[in-house]
Parts: C-alpha cells; structure tokens; sequence
C-alpha cells in the first residue's frame, strides 16, 4: 500500500506543478483555461489506469489467497478424516479385544 500512496503523492504533485505552470505562463485565459482542463483530464486517465492496475493485482492476491485457504480446509478436511478413520479402528479393536477376554473368562 506504501507504493501507491507514493504513486497518488507523485501524480497529484505533477498535477499541481503542470497547473501552476499553465497559470503562471503568459497566455490568453481561454487557452489557459483549456489547458488546464486537458491537463486535468490526462491525469484523471492516469489515476483512472493506475487504480485499474492496482484493482487488477489486488484482485489477483485475493484469487491467490482464496485458492490456497481453500487447499488448506481441503487438506484440514483429509487429516480429520483420516483421524476419524484411525479412532473408529483403535475403538473396534478395543472392542474386540474386550470381547475376547470376556469370552476367554466365560
């Protein structure tokens, strides 16, 4: 996020200074005006394309981050299973086991 708070910092200080220089430039104040307008207009294009850019990678990392949570659950998900599998064993030789010595004792 730091890169593009340095990125707005930059873009609005060229804007600012690309006004400042149309103002104080000799120049009938239609013109100015006008390029002033068309100065605004290609930085708007340039924060509208970064922030396009900045949606774009941002939206990636989130795809990315999604797609590993879910390979994480989905691997949580196994080992719970195998687990499950391994106590219904241990129990049903328990179990068995407990009915071998009971009959043993018969």
């Amino acid at each position: 996020m730091k890169s593009g708070k340095v990125l707005l910092g930059v873009l609005a200080g060229a804007a600012v200074g690309a006004i400042a220089g149309i103002l104080f430039a000799p120049d009938k104040g239609s013109r100015t005006r006008k390029q002033i307008v068309d100065k605004g207009e290609d930085y708007a294009d340039g924060l509208i394309e970064k922030y396009d850019e900045m949606t774009a990678v941002l939206s990636k990392k989130y795809n990315n981050a999604m797609q590993e949570v879910d390979a994480l659950v989905a691997k949580g998900k196994n080992k719970y299973n195998q687990a499950m599998l391994e106590v219904d064993q241990a129990m049903s030789n328990g179990k068995n086991k407990l009915d071998d010595t009971k009959n043993q004792n018969s």
